[in-house]
Order: C-alpha cells, then structure tokens, then sequence
C-alpha cells in the first residue's frame, strides 16, 4: 500500500510539473486560406525543375526571360519546362506576357522576396 501512495504521489507530481508548464493549446493566428496558399508556393517550389526555373527567371533581364532560354538552360524536356512554368504562374511566382509566338516570364515581388530569404538564409558552407 505504501509503494502504491508513493507511484501515486509521483503522478501527481508529474501532473502539476506539466501543468506548470503548459497553459494549453497555442494556435497560430494565420487563416486557413493563407496556410493553404503558404503551402502551396512552398510545395511550387519543393521540385528541382520548378526551383531551377525560377531561379533562371529571376537572374534574367528586366524584359524577362523566353522559354526558348529557359528550356537550355534546365536541361529537361519542352514538356517539363511548360509544366514547370505553368505551375509557377498557377502559385504567384511568374508573370508571362506573350510576343508573337514565344512567352516571357519574369519573377513576382512575392518570388524575389523568396528568393532572397532562401539567400540570406543559407548557410556560407553550402555555398
């Protein structure tokens, strides 16, 4: 009975230590859409192909970037790019304007801001 009141003595103890030190549950305060649309930049740009692409589009001119520069330069498929690109523009990432046959892009602010942080966020080794 006494090694009983003292395992029970115990529990309470561990009760009022993890009372003390969580006052219940923390919530963030960002609305669902804003998570949805956060995860879905962050899954845009969780694909080799999309990342590089954007990357290629962002060190572009000002005037933007062709697909026909872009297809080179990642070494994929035209199939590959034009589903890379359109999912960039689907997240917010690109904007495209059309000139005759071909298709420039060039980053979003949101895209450059992006960009930027992964920069500044690396670290000097993985350089």
């Amino acid at each position: 009975m006494t090694q009983q009141r003292s395992e029970g003595r115990a529990a309470e103890g561990q009760d009022q230590q993890s009372a003390g030190c969580c006052s219940g549950p923390h919530a963030h305060s960002l609305p669902e859409s804003a998570v949805a649309a956060d995860v879905d930049v962050l899954a845009t740009l969780g694909n080799d192909t999309r990342y590089e692409a954007l990357r290629v589009i962002a060190e572009g001119d000002d005037d933007g970037v062709c697909v026909c520069e872009i297809e080179p330069a990642l070494g994929v498929s035209q199939g590959a790019v034009s589903q890379a690109l359109s999912r960039l523009f689907s997240a917010g990432l690109v904007e495209r304007r059309k000139e005759g046959r071909w298709r420039y892009y060039t980053p979003t602010p949101r895209a450059e801001r992006l960009l930027r942080v992964l920069d500044d966020t690396r670290s000097v080794d993985d350089e």
